[in-house]
């Protein structure tokens, strides 16, 4: 059964989200041979456009309006029923950040549909196309299938690989113009951290520290080796609880959920909220010098020692090894 579905691509800092890449491979399988829409919103984004198609895409929707230069719920969900009036998808997919999270209950709500949030892998089989979401904190996975009516989803980050780019595809870029009207939010200013490198959520290297880092300055081993292996650097609550670092770096229960293919996890216990955020990591290494810590229970590879000590030689180590390479 083919079916025309469209995806939400986001925008940050005038540049397109991993996310919006993995949502058009997620929304060919779930299309199983239809047309796969993209979707951009925002005040200046329709330059993004052919770059969705060049990773999948058949054609391409932008939606321009000054009122969707920062994202507000209800100015988007304005924005994308708007282009699903037109469209009339059997099928949605959203990414399921911080801004997919807030708007996809939203829209799915006005369009009186239901919503299989955090889907992991998604499958087309039987005519039917099963999603596969974590569940209990992730220490089970279900599987869901829609049986009447529009399928719309979210899915996690770096769990559903984008195709291939390829710059010699082309397709269709067209317009809509919404009057986004009766906004109950304004964003007036919008005050950014100022955090460098790797966005942590769709990082592929992640090194996390915990209590066990002791001070704001224990830090800086972690984020040497991050730079190293091209990473970011996360935090357990405890870290930022004892204001080792900003709550932006939070992993967890609640704050990111991150799977990358590598994460390193120093002197951080293991409690299950933070189990919650990394345990569907691909490859997961401990460095604790508490032999019984829960963290080693979901890791691949352990190691008891000091962090101070082991961290350091990780990173010459591997600084040794990109030399040979």
């Amino acid at each position: 059964m083919t079916r025309k579905v469209i995806v939400l691509g986001e925008v940050r800092d005038g540049e397109l989200r991993n996310v919006s890449f993995e949502g058009i491979a997620a929304a060919k399988t779930v299309a199983e041979g239809g047309e796969v829409v993209a979707v951009l919103l925002g005040e200046s984004v329709g330059n993004l456009a052919q770059e969705l198609i060049q990773y999948g895409a058949d054609r391409a929707v932008v939606v321009e309006n000054p009122k969707l230069a920062s994202y507000t719920p209800d100015g988007f969900s304005q924005a994308i029923l708007a282009v699903v009036e037109q469209e009339q998808p059997e099928a949605i997919i959203f990414g399921h950040t911080a801004l997919g999270k807030d708007l996809s209950p939203k829209v799915a709500s006005k369009l009186g549909s239901g919503l299989i949030s955090d889907a992991v892998a998604i499958e087309a089989a039987g005519g039917n196309v099963v999603f596969t979401r974590p569940i209990y904190s992730g220490k089970a996975f279900e599987k869901k299938i829609v049986t009447d009516g529009l399928i719309f989803a979210s899915i996690r980050p770096n769990n559903i690989a984008p195709l291939e780019k390829d710059e010699s595809r082309t397709g269709e870029v067209s317009s809509v113009s919404v009057e986004i009207k009766d906004l109950r939010t304004i964003i007036r200013e919008v005050a950014k951290k100022a955090i460098q490198g790797v966005d942590l959520t769709e990082a592929k290297v992640i090194i996390s520290g915990g209590r066990g880092v002791k001070s704001e300055e224990g830090f800086k081993p972690l984020q040497e080796l991050a730079d190293v292996l091209g990473g970011a650097v996360g935090a357990s609550r405890g870290a930022c609880d004892a204001e080792y670092c900003d709550y932006s770096l939070q992993i967890g229960q609640t704050g990111k959920v991150v799977t990358p293919d590598l994460y390193i996890a120093c002197g951080i216990s293991g409690a299950i909220q933070h189990l919650a955020g990394m345990s569907n990591s691909k490859v997961v290494v401990a460095i604790n010098k508490d032999p019984e810590a829960n963290i080693f229970k979901v890791a691949d590879y352990g190691i008891v020692g000091d962090l101070f000590e082991v961290v350091p030689m990780l990173t010459e180590e591997i600084k040794n090894l990109l030399v040979k390479a």
